[in-house]
């Protein structure tokens, strides 16, 4: 007993730490299993058992046909998607946040509808938009629906940081006889950059592993994830892991050079 009692203090005192490794845990698992079959060396078309460690899929990841022509796609519309959400979505949020106009809550509910409504909802909307209007499908399809999918959290992210930003620094630039254009450009943009930022990287991820928006609205274009789903009924290749494995690491990277950099910039003010 007298053993318990130290025991049962320290779980209660750490359990928000130990609830939240768990959940870590919980999420990065999937990634590491990508990781540890992207080495395997299947026995067959399934890559879902282990047969024997194998490098041969890293040295070769475009082995498979047409998978790095799906992934460039891919990575192409992301990136248009994220620059046109963001501009798109970085102007929306400013006028909410700063400025005062009649059905202002009516435009804020409309924006945030397409994180609230099912994505298969706006999808085949989409789809019946782009099939009223006799517009092919294809590249253009895709991204203008990934660009409306990624507006809104564009939106909610640099809302969020307008909103919290002290008026009054902008007040004192002004006050420094700070022209509005100079008082954008070196204070409100600086302090909204990391708003911005978010909501960019958040629309990069959201337009490069969607699948149900693309699937109803691209035609007989292949982007990375539609090839993924198509494989998986034939067999799975090791370079779907290893793409899957470079793209987890990439994203850990960038999530650590931001830290750091932040961390930096602390210290050095």
């Amino acid at each position: 007993m007298p053993l318990l009692r130290p025991t049962g203090h320290w779980i209660r005192r750490n359990l928000v730490v130990i609830a939240g490794l768990g959940t870590l845990a919980y999420l990065i698992l999937p990634n590491v299993v990508v990781l540890v079959f992207s080495f395997n060396k299947p026995n067959g078309r399934f890559n879902y058992e282990w047969q024997r460690f194998s490098t041969d899929a890293w040295s070769d990841p475009c082995g498979v046909a047409d998978m790095c022509g799906s992934l460039t796609l891919s990575l192409k519309l992301a990136v248009w998607a994220t620059i046109g959400a963001t501009v798109l979505g970085t102007m929306i949020a400013f006028a909410l946040a700063r400025y005062r106009f009649r059905a202002r809550g009516a435009v804020s509910s409309l924006v945030f509808l397409p994180m609230a409504m099912p994505e298969v909802v706006m999808a085949a909307s989409l789809a019946t938009l782009f099939l009223n209007m006799g517009v092919d499908f294809g590249f253009w399809t895709i991204l203008i629906a990934h660009i409306m999918f990624c507006l809104s959290f564009v939106v909610t992210a640099v809302k969020a940081r307008v909103m919290s930003m002290d008026p009054r620094l902008e007040q004192a630039a002004q006050d420094l006889y700070a022209t509005p254009a100079q008082t954008f450009w070196r204070v409100t943009l600086p302090i909204a950059a990391p708003g911005i930022a978010s909501g960019a990287l958040l629309s990069f991820a959201l337009s490069f592993d969607d699948f149900v928006i693309t699937n109803f609205n691209a035609g007989s274009t292949v982007t990375f994830p539609m090839f993924v789903w198509g494989s998986a009924q034939r067999g799975t290749p090791v370079q779907i892991n290893v793409i899957g494995t470079a793209m987890f690491a990439i994203a850990v990277l960038c999530v650590l050079a931001g830290r750091l950099a932040g961390s930096r910039r602390k210290r050095s003010r």
